[in-house]
């Protein structure tokens, strides 16, 4: 399914009850009712008359069904409510006492990732938390892109943005594109459908050629005071969430790819304390 049809499938009425949420969801996994029958461990006569809402799931089934087809935490509470049940998972602030371990473990990562950048962004890519190594990068970017919601994705393709600064800007917007491309397959969020026809009308250079096979990683380089930072980055996720917000959670933390880049970064660090 490409981004196009997910969009319109998106877009449409929302399905009228549960059996055509899981029909869609098996759909978007590449799965036959026989495929997904067997993996739950029931039968594709029962799964299909659940689909056509002849059958009526069980909350247990519900559930089943929706952790073999890989749905997000915040669409199996939907699953739930329309088979007519309360929703299973929470969907909690950072803020609330009941994260606040979780809350403590992304300030922890952040901050002893420093001198290095680090930030902590939503399921939109909306900004959450950095650490103080972030904001030196981001100097001398107009106040409107820096206000709430900060978009980081938008940040890096607009022309106002970190794109003029970007030196390899063609690998490294086409990198970014191909992951929300995937988190749109993968969850097919009106939101994020919706950013990445965004982003895509942005005019970026095409790509010279693949990616060479010395390089480990697409570095992001970025040009700051006549001098090219070059960064590689990880992303990090909790591994058992059982909340929505913390699922949807990603915490990117960027290592210098050279030399260069490590000790400018101890600089900027000095200059803050």
């Amino acid at each position: 399914m490409n981004a196009y049809a997910a969009t319109a499938r998106a877009e449409r009425s929302k399905p009228l009850h549960v059996g055509d949420h899981l029909r869609e969801w098996r759909q978007r996994r590449h799965l036959s009712q026989l495929d997904l029958a067997g993996d739950a461990e029931i039968s594709a006569r029962h799964l299909s008359f659940v689909e056509t809402g002849r059958a009526t799931p069980s909350r247990e089934m519900v559930l089943k069904l929706a952790e073999r087809l890989e749905v997000p935490l915040r669409e199996r509470n939907v699953l739930l409510v329309a088979a007519g049940f309360a929703p299973a998972f929470p969907q909690r602030s950072l803020d609330d006492p009941a994260l606040k371990s979780a809350r403590q473990a992304i300030d922890l990562v952040l901050k002893a990732h420093e001198p290095n950048p680090a930030l902590a962004y939503d399921r939109h890519w909306n900004l959450v938390t950095a650490n103080r190594m972030v904001a030196p990068l981001l100097e001398g970017l107009p106040p409107h892109l820096l206000g709430q919601p900060f978009n980081i994705l938008r940040l890096a393709f607009h022309p106002e943005g970190l794109a003029p600064r970007t030196v390899n800007l063609a690998e490294w917007s086409a990198h970014l594109l191909e992951r929300l491309h995937r988190q749109c397959e993968a969850t097919a969020d009106p939101e994020l459908l919706k950013l990445y026809q965004e982003l895509k009308a942005y005019r970026m250079p095409a790509r010279s050629g693949p990616v060479s096979a010395d390089n480990v990683a697409i570095p992001f380089k970025l040009r700051r005071n006549d001098e090219v930072l070059s960064f590689i980055s990880t992303t990090m996720v909790f591994g058992t969430p059982v909340d929505v917000t913390l699922q949807e959670l990603a915490l990117e933390t960027f290592f210098p790819a050279d030399d260069l880049t490590a000790e400018r970064m101890r600089q900027i660090a000095a200059s803050l304390t």
